[in-house]
């Protein structure tokens, strides 16, 4: 939509104001806090044709003007400054999304974590996908008499560590042929690709590892699953949703921490299956509990295979450049890392 460039600067003043203060602004209040050359009275007239055309509108009689959800939506797309993050900051993240890789929930956790904390508001991670779940590398290290650990490391750079039986005789050489095997029968693919030649020929390879082999393959059994179970949304910040004014009544953060619960709900808000950045504004959320929230999501990826989201769900009235920012940088910094996890 066209929009000459005094209703821009307006529509600016407006959606800025209001993030910052969480209050309606009002003709006056634009002219004496943004210069923009014009008096109140010309202002006033300019904010009338922008609630006429959707951009803002009055919350209650006698009150200022907010931004619409078309309003955001015109300021996301058309008026907003990109931010960059600076030095310190990119540096920040870099280093705390490197400090924990031993396990992939724990990398997912910490994501979540750290952003909550940079943006003062709740946080979204989804996990890889389980039906991206397949074998990348086997290996066992010794534990016990009769146990070992097995290691498994998926395409998507996941690691999974699981002790399992072996056998008390077990010697680290016929531990060393058993992984070898499964390694090269079985790299790139998820459990129920596995044939049944395939599996005839890792019995007839390892004939007398057979006690090994079958609790190997009921571990990468439950490790490979394709089902989606286990795609579990990690929330950070949930709690500050009540730092927020809009949220100050208890029916309506009730409704949220309900849906909070119900992870299929979640995950719809991430839209894990769209490519990278996306912004979604109040009523252009599918659920209704979710309309005077915006949800900012992106994907990340191990070599240039989607397998996650990250997002920021907050108030319309959030500060869209810099939470873009940050959560752009955060899926580049994730991929990065396990990518080289995946090496």
């Amino acid at each position: 939509m066209q929009m000459d460039e005094r209703k821009r600067k307006i529509l600016r003043a407006i959606v800025q104001d209001y993030i910052a203060t969480a209050e309606p602004i009002g003709s006056r209040t634009i002219a004496r806090k943004f210069d923009l050359g014009v008096s109140s009275a010309t202002i006033r007239n300019e904010m009338a044709d922008l609630e006429d055309l959707g951009f803002i509108e009055q919350p209650y009689t006698s009150a200022g003007r907010i931004p619409s959800d078309a309003g955001y939506r015109y300021f996301v797309d058309c008026l907003m400054d990109p931010k960059v993050l600076n030095t310190e900051e990119m540096e920040f993240i870099e280093r705390e999304s490197t400090k924990r890789i031993h396990e992939i929930q724990e990398v997912i956790t910490h994501t979540s974590k750290l952003l909550s904390e940079l943006t003062n508001l709740t946080s979204l991670v989804l996990g890889p996908h389980k039906a991206k779940s397949t074998f990348g590398k086997l290996h066992f290290l010794p534990y016990q008499p009769g146990q070992v650990i097995m290691v498994i490391v998926k395409e998507n750079g996941a690691v999974e560590n699981h002790i399992i039986e072996v056998g008390e005789n077990q010697t680290a050489e016929e531990l060393q042929q058993v992984a070898e095997v499964f390694n090269q029968k079985m790299r790139g693919y998820s459990l129920n690709q596995v044939k049944r030649s395939m599996l005839h020929e890792i019995y007839s390879e390892l004939s007398r590892q057979r006690l090994l082999i079958d609790n190997t393959l009921d571990m990468l059994r439950a490790i490979l699953d394709d089902s989606e179970e286990d795609e579990r949304i990690c929330l950070g910040g949930t709690l500050n949703m009540l730092n927020q004014p809009e949220f100050k009544d208890l029916g309506k953060v009730k409704t949220l921490f309900k849906v909070f619960e119900e992870n299929e709900s979640l995950k719809k808000l991430l839209h894990p299956h769209q490519e990278g950045l996306n912004v979604t504004i109040g009523g252009e959320n599918m659920m209704k509990e979710f309309k005077d929230c915006s949800v900012i999501s992106a994907t990340y990826k191990v070599n240039g295979l989607t397998i996650g989201a990250v997002g920021v769900l907050g108030p319309t009235r959030m500060d869209y450049a810099k939470v873009i920012a940050i959560v752009d940088f955060m899926t580049r910094s994730l991929t990065e890392v396990l990518t080289k996890r995946r090496r």
